[in-house]
């Protein structure tokens, strides 16, 4: 079965939530082990789904993407989540984050290390984060340490693996959950009903 586009949604989804990534953060044990306090999740992580940064100086990369941001600009980050971690007591953000980056449909190798290098580009020069209005109080100064994680599917092809084991990238493989592959033929069936009204 290939990785399809609700796959890569409901990972997004899920993991958009500060439990749910206390879950994944289960299967790499040394970035569980960054988390502030395991009993406080939702005062330690904070969840950003398709995070938006400012940059500080002006980012050119002449060459394979042809990319070049201002300073001031602000940037969509090419990860899926990023996870800032907070001192729950302080209610202030740690020098830590995490950029999870969820296997997309028809993504090769190339493409996938190349999110995980524009998001080092990206990061590199300074930047703040514009944060979600939940935690607009938190100071967005940008991370001492980031760290990549890769969310595989069982269906990733294998050479991905290779490549994520070859270049030192953490990766976990995850399982589909029943609850979606039952969502997904119920909209395939109404969608199917509905090319044949």
């Amino acid at each position: 079965m290939r990785i399809k586009s609700s796959h890569y949604e409901a990972l997004l989804a899920k993991y958009s939530d500060a439990y749910s990534l206390i879950t994944l953060l289960k299967q790499y044990r040394p970035y569980l082990e960054m988390v502030p306090s395991m009993r406080r999740p939702e005062d330690s992580l904070i969840a950003i789904p398709l995070p938006i940064v400012r940059v500080r100086d002006a980012v050119s990369q002449p060459g394979h993407s042809g990319i070049s941001v201002a300073a001031g600009e602000a940037v969509c980050l090419p990860c899926d989540v990023a996870i800032l971690m907070c001192d729950p007591e302080w209610k202030v953000k740690t020098g830590i984050e995490i950029f999870i980056f969820i296997h997309r449909p028809e993504e090769d190798f190339s493409s996938l290390l190349r999110r995980w290098r524009q998001t080092q580009v990206w990061l590199d020069k300074g930047y703040e984060w514009l944060m979600p209005h939940r935690y607009r109080y938190i100071i967005s100064e940008e991370a001492e340490n980031i760290y990549p994680l890769f969310v595989l599917f069982e269906q990733t092809p294998e050479r991905i693996k290779r490549g994520l084991n070859g270049a030192s990238l953490p990766f976990v493989i995850q399982t589909l959950d029943a609850d979606v592959e039952e969502e997904e033929e119920e909209e395939e069936s109404f969608s199917t009903g509905n090319s044949q009204a």
